[in-house]
């Protein structure tokens, strides 16, 4: 948000901001805008002069998870084993998306042309901050070559979307999660 505005667009942006916190939180990255205006006193064009659109709502409530997420992946750098530093990373990335609805929709390709995973800031930070890691597993024989952070955040984005209304979304996430990373062959 842009320090210039005035003290009551400051007002409207951080009202609709807490807000759209809690109805994404209760209703996912589907909760209505219109609702959202309402609860904050706002009218709708108010709410979509500061988020454009819903993504762009979606990244804003995200943001603080997301910058945790970076935050986590500076932590893990530079760990000795790679491979686990990574998954270990990731696997944070799919608790975060469970708990905090809305934020894999905030991840998700929308089908833009051009680099999917910097369509947003959300991606962005995320690809961003899991560079070195994946750089370092891949350099440590760990990864394939091939795999991007994109591939990676797409992956958790349809384990996350595809079990949001189990009705243990983070075990069913966190059990496809695994089988993903381990493969389908038999254990051994």
């Amino acid at each position: 948000m842009a320090d210039g505005q005035r003290a009551d667009a400051r007002r409207n942006y951080s009202r609709i901001l807490a807000v759209a916190e809690r109805e994404v939180a209760v209703h996912g990255a589907g909760a209505s805008l219109e609702q959202i205006a309402r609860t904050a006193g706002v009218g709708s064009a108010t709410v979509r002069r500061h988020f454009p659109t819903r993504r762009a709502l979606l990244e804003a409530v995200s943001r603080e998870r997301v910058e945790a997420l970076r935050v986590r992946a500076e932590e893990l750098t530079g760990r000795d084993d790679s491979r686990a530093a990574l998954l270990e990373w990731l696997g944070d990335v799919v608790v975060y998306s469970v708990a905090a609805r809305g934020l894999a929709a905030a991840l998700a390709y929308d089908g833009a042309p051009a680099d999917p995973v910097h369509e947003n800031s959300c991606s962005a930070t995320l690809e961003e901050a899991a560079a070195p890691l994946l750089r370092r597993a891949v350099q440590d024989g760990a990864f394939a070559a091939d795999v991007t952070v994109g591939d990676l955040i797409t992956l958790i984005v349809g384990i996350v979307l595809a079990t949001e209304h189990h009705p243990d979304p983070a075990a069913r996430a966190d059990r496809l999660f695994r089988m993903a990373v381990a493969g389908l062959g038999p254990r051994g």
